[in-house]
Formats: C-alpha cells, structure tokens, sequence
C-alpha cells in the first residue's frame, strides 16, 4: 500500500480520516486487522481504553492489557458474520481477543460451541489456539468506549474498518448475526453503502429478527438476523438464555452452509 496518493501524503493513525482512507484499499483481512489495531482517530476512545490498561481491574492486575483497538476474529473465508457493540473496558480491550474476557463472550462462546462453531466453550486470550469454524466476530467500533456507549461520531468514524471487512467476506458470506439494537442501527448503512438493497420500512430490530437482503448484480443474497446481546443484564433476567442464542446461531450457521449441531 502506498503512502501517498494523488491526494497527498495518507493520514497518520491519530488523523481522523485515517480509517476512511485505509479501510478500502486493504487487500484482505490480515492487512485490514493489522490497520485497524494502529488506529488512533478518536481521541477520547484512546484516552479511555489506555487509561484503563493502565490502572487496571484489581482482579486482573497481573495481565498486560491490550489498550488497543480489537480486531475482528475469524477466519477470511467466515460464510457467517457475528456483529456486536464494541469491545468490553476489562474484555477485549485486556485480552486482545474480540469478545474475550468477560461474561457476554463466555456466554457466546459457550453458543458458539454448542452449534459446533467454535472449538472448544471458552476463550481465554488472543493466540489461545481457540479456532472458529465459518464464523467471523466483529463489532461497529473497535474500541472499548467509557460507559459501553460509543458516540455517533466515534461509531461513524469507526464505520469504514466494518464496510472493508464485510466486502473483503462478501464473495462468501451468507448471514449475519447482530447481537442487540446499536449493532443492528450501526450495521444497516453499511450494508446499503456495500450494494445490499434493505426493504422499506427499514428492518426493525428484535431477538429472532430474520430479514432476506436479495440479491443484486454485485451482492448475492444476504440473510440479516438479529439476537438480544450476551449482555449480564440480558442473561442475568432471562431476557436471553442460552437456548436462545443456540437458535439463532443454528439458523444463521445453516444459512451459511456450515455444518452445525
């Protein structure tokens, strides 16, 4: 990849263009993911996630935290795509894992497995030999926000790392998965953006949420379901239970071609 362009020099990991020029000219997911953990273009996510690498939780006070932007985990040739919020302050922000780390990822890794999606019901850290089998895990914004609320400019600012990702998975992919209403919000733009076509009304979100994208001269037909997130809140009231989950990652694995349990 050139540094510069006609336009000039390419911005610098804190410029906040810098995912908007990188993501499109990213040959594939390794080079993708490898940008995605320099950048640095929102001010107050990178003020938050390495202030909380630093201080720590007591209960991890050992570990070396990540204090980077996560990844998105899975392989290139995923047929099925699992969309969250972003990652967790003391989650994927220590562990540098998508998903890992806390509660609502063991509780969707344990899903995962069930359905015969994930090697094994756990996922400790990144490099932990954990594989995923036709799934990929990412989120809208790759940092841990303060609160778990990312603003709509950092989620805009963060957008074009998802549009690359889901383009660079388009010749394959087949359903997508998006756990609770602010992935659902943040996931439709870009997909009319990457050549989908949504139904009017737009798609509302809800657990069990299945919406067909056809089609198009560029796009092959494209399943959209929606899951409440593994949030504690949610599995903690039995707003989302295990079985739950199972259900929709089956329906979407099948919609994928995978082989599931």
């Amino acid at each position: 990849m050139d540094a510069t362009d006609a336009a000039g020099p390419a911005p610098g990991a804190e410029d906040p263009g810098y995912p908007a020029h990188h993501a499109p000219r990213c040959a594939g997911l390794a080079e993708l993911d490898a940008l995605v953990t320099e950048c640095r273009a929102c001010p107050r996510l990178v003020a938050w996630r390495e202030e909380v690498a630093e201080v720590k939780r007591a209960a991890f006070r050992g570990w070396e935290y990540w204090g980077r932007p996560v990844a998105g985990f899975g392989p290139p040739d995923a047929t099925v795509a699992v969309v969250g919020l972003a990652p967790a302050a003391h989650g994927g922000n220590r562990t540098g894992r998508m998903f890992t780390g806390d509660a609502a990822g063991d509780f969707l890794f344990s899903a995962l497995h069930t359905v015969g999606l994930a090697s094994r019901p756990t996922s400790a850290h990144a490099g932990d030999g954990l594989t995923l089998h036709g799934v990929r895990l990412t989120s809208p914004v790759h940092c841990a926000p303060p609160a778990n609320r990312p603003t709509p400019a950092e989620r805009d600012a963060c957008r074009p790392w998802l549009a690359s990702e889901l383009d660079l998975l388009s010749p394959g992919l087949r359903a997508v998965v998006v756990l609770g209403g602010f992935g659902w919000q943040a996931l439709l733009p870009v997909l009319v953006e990457a050549g989908w076509r949504l139904p009017r009304p737009r798609p509302a979100f809800g657990h069990g949420a299945h919406v067909v994208l056809p089609a198009t001269e560029h796009r092959q037909e494209l399943r959209l379901l929606g899951s409440y997130h593994p949030s504690q809140r949610n599995t903690f009231t039995g707003r989302l239970t295990m079985p739950m989950l199972v259900d929709v990652l089956r329906e979407a694995g099948r919609a994928g071609g995978l082989p599931v349990s």
